[in-house]
């Protein structure tokens, strides 16, 4: 980490202002920086304008601090003292010299009308606040942060565009996106009736994959391609819960996000079945929906563990689901985790033509 080094320029308007700008080099100093002040470095017989100068254009100088009250902001727009009695004034034309991000005015004073007093040439800059010994507490780490180059507020790293994007799924997943984002926001603010937010987004979510469930007889053979294709189709709803997940098991009453993941696993549990309307069917046609339950699972799973949400989990390997009614026999209603479980033999077939049809998923 490279070293601050920083030039204090302020009027002497007083003998109790050059304390308190002492005070703050000081204190400056204390936190590491190097700092340059008349009283520690200009001895008897320096040009003092020549001093001044060299220290705002001195590239080693990283920063200048501006200690701005009524004196140094009258003297600066006037130059009143001129060069010949207070050079430490810092004129427009020294100013323009260099890059004004060196620049930090320190705001000692206030006006009448509540604005900061600077000058002319610094009435557009960002400032510090330290009229007062409370101001100067508050804001002191943000000044030696700023000296540092190291802000309390840091961009975060640009992420890869969103799924719904990059995907050239012709069926838009938007409305789950926008459900998940409204979800989303409910939870970090605290928001009450969040059940009906989750709601409104697993219906989404569901509702989208129901669409591509298989209804009508396909073309057999191009069923591969289908099930390919449609896999693809459903990986951003994957991807959205896999989302939903990460996020409210970190934030939720866990037997509250138990039992609502629970009825979320037996809605995704009856993608994988023929839908109770049509009464001639071949489980292929479901393919791509088993496929996707099951690694939607398996997603859910691995985001349980990665927030150590491990009660939840236990729910998850432990409960009973309902068996969808299409599926249901011999009296057994419930099935245990397993259920799960997809294969696709339509894609088996098809990747004794292909390279790697799982690849294609990915891709997708």
């Amino acid at each position: 980490m490279d070293e601050p080094k920083v030039f204090i320029s302020y009027s002497w308007t007083d003998q109790s202002h050059q304390e308190l700008v002492k005070h703050w080099a000081d204190r400056l100093v204390a936190d590491g920086v190097d700092v340059i002040l008349d009283i520690y470095d200009l001895k008897e017989g320096d040009d003092k304008y020549a001093f001044m100068e060299s220290m705002v254009t001195d590239p080693e100088v990283t920063h200048v601090l501006v200690i701005c009250d009524h004196a140094y902001a009258e003297k600066a727009d006037a130059r009143k003292a001129g060069v010949g009695t207070e050079s430490q004034i810092i004129s427009s034309e020294v100013y323009a010299k260099v890059k004004q991000s060196k620049f930090i005015p320190i705001v000692c004073e206030f006006g009448d009308d509540g604005e900061p007093i600077l000058p002319t040439f610094m009435k557009s800059r960002m400032w510090i606040n330290f009229s007062s010994s409370e101001a100067e507490n508050e804001n002191w780490e943000q000044l030696v942060r700023l000296l540092y180059g190291k802000p309390q507020h840091v961009k975060p790293k640009k992420g890869k565009a969103p799924a719904f994007i990059t995907s050239d799924t012709p069926i838009p997943t938007s409305e789950a996106f926008a459900k998940f984002n409204s979800l989303k926001q409910a939870l970090l603010q605290d928001k009450k009736g969040i059940k009906h937010y989750r709601r409104d987004f697993v219906d989404a979510c569901i509702s989208y994959a129901d669409k591509l469930r298989v209804r009508e007889r396909p073309d057999v053979t191009s069923m591969g391609e289908k099930v390919l294709e449609d896999c693809g189709k459903l990986k951003p709803i994957r991807d959205h819960i896999c989302d939903w997940i990460l996020l409210e098991s970190e934030v939720c009453e866990e037997a509250e996000f138990s039992e609502a993941l629970v009825e979320v696993l037996e809605k995704l549990r009856e993608l994988k079945s023929r839908p109770p309307e049509i009464n001639s069917w071949n489980d292929s046609w479901f393919e791509a929906h088993s496929v996707f339950v099951y690694e939607t699972f398996l997603y859910i799973v691995a985001a349980l563990l990665k927030t150590g949400a491990y009660s939840v989990l236990h729910e998850v390997f432990t409960s009973h689901y309902l068996m969808p009614s299409s599926d249901s026999y011999g009296g057994e209603n419930f099935e245990r985790f397993d259920c799960f479980y997809g294969y696709s033999e339509t894609l088996q077939i098809l990747g004794k033509v292909r390279i790697s049809p799982r690849c294609e998923i990915i891709v997708l």
